[in-house]
């Protein structure tokens, strides 16, 4: 009888876990549902660890946004991971370069500019294998993302050198942190890298070899995708994203980059030499995109085609 007993005890205690297991998964399936729901919501936009993003960083950082309205970051380290996102409809909005957003447009994803970007890019060579000049890239390791604005200036190095396409070899390195480590272990002959990580490889006395900012070209954008976003909620949160990342941008200007050092360190994990070493000339721009820049975008696209 008593053993009777303690299996009818088993046998409750059993059926009250089995209860609160499945209660479990119920709960969690409807957290997950209801997170899920509210992501959707928002209005989520890509961002990397490069400096034209700062501004996004610091409405964020600042609540330069309407609490009113949701708007979520989504970091990735690597731009054709954005691309991902933009073209399934993870994200609503992104930082990029003009090459991949003509690019995704082309295949189908439907974008509008809603801003250029201050991004510049530099070639930077190891210092050790004195490569000063485009010539000296025959023969020579390349770092770069392929159907960008680097894989264009890549082209542009070859070309003004007047090298065979095969005898420079592009290695496609997407992580913008890691190329830059790359350079520094020598384990990369040069690389294309926009800011921070630019600055970050001047320190280390690596040779430029090419500026964007000298041959006049403008090739950081501010997108947004096109479908689903015309109804009167996505335009409200679309108007108050742009509020706010124009007023980020007027007060970097005016205080200067350093001047947020915490998101400088929150987001990109600057030291404080590398800070110190940002150009003080930086300015952020809210400006329409140059149709000449969209223009040779296309123009390379076409060509590479």
């Amino acid at each position: 009888m008593k053993k009777l007993v303690i299996g009818f005890i088993a046998l409750l205690v059993l059926a009250a876990c089995g209860q609160s297991y499945e209660e479990t998964k119920r709960l969690s399936r409807e957290q997950r549902l209801r997170l899920w729901r509210e992501d959707s919501a928002a209005l989520k936009i890509a961002v990397m660890p490069t400096l034209d993003c700062l501004p996004v960083f610091v409405a964020k950082e600042r609540q330069m946004f309407d609490s009113v309205v949701d708007i979520r970051l989504k970091r990735f380290n690597a731009q054709m991971d954005v691309d991902t996102a933009l073209i399934n409809g993870r994200v609503e909005g992104a930082i990029t370069d003009l090459v991949r957003a003509e690019k995704m447009m082309k295949e189908g994803t439907s974008l509008r500019y809603a801003a250029a970007t201050n991004a510049y890019w530099l070639m930077l060579s190891q210092r050790q294998l004195r490569i000063t000049n485009f010539k000296h890239l025959d023969d020579k390791m390349l770092a770069m993302t392929r159907y960008s604005v680097t894989d264009l200036l890549g082209d542009l190095a070859v070309e003004s050198a007047k090298l065979a396409p095969e005898r420079v070899f592009r290695i496609q390195i997407n992580d913008v942190n890691i190329r830059l480590k790359m350079l520094e272990n020598n384990e990369m002959d040069a690389v294309l890298l926009t800011e921070p990580q630019a600055s970050q490889a001047l320190m280390k006395k690596h040779y430029v070899m090419l500026d964007t900012r000298k041959i006049d070209m403008q090739m950081g954008a501010l997108v947004f995708r096109t479908k689903g976003m015309s109804d009167k909620t996505r335009q409200q949160q679309m108007q108050v994203f742009m509020k706010g990342y124009k007023q980020a941008c007027d007060s970097i200007n005016r205080f200067g980059v350093t001047h947020y050092k915490e998101v400088l360190q929150k987001y990109y994990g600057m030291t404080e030499q590398t800070i110190k070493a940002l150009p003080d000339s930086l300015k952020f721009t809210y400006e329409a995109t140059r149709q000449k820049d969209i223009d040779r975008a296309k123009n390379w696209l076409e060509k590479k085609k």
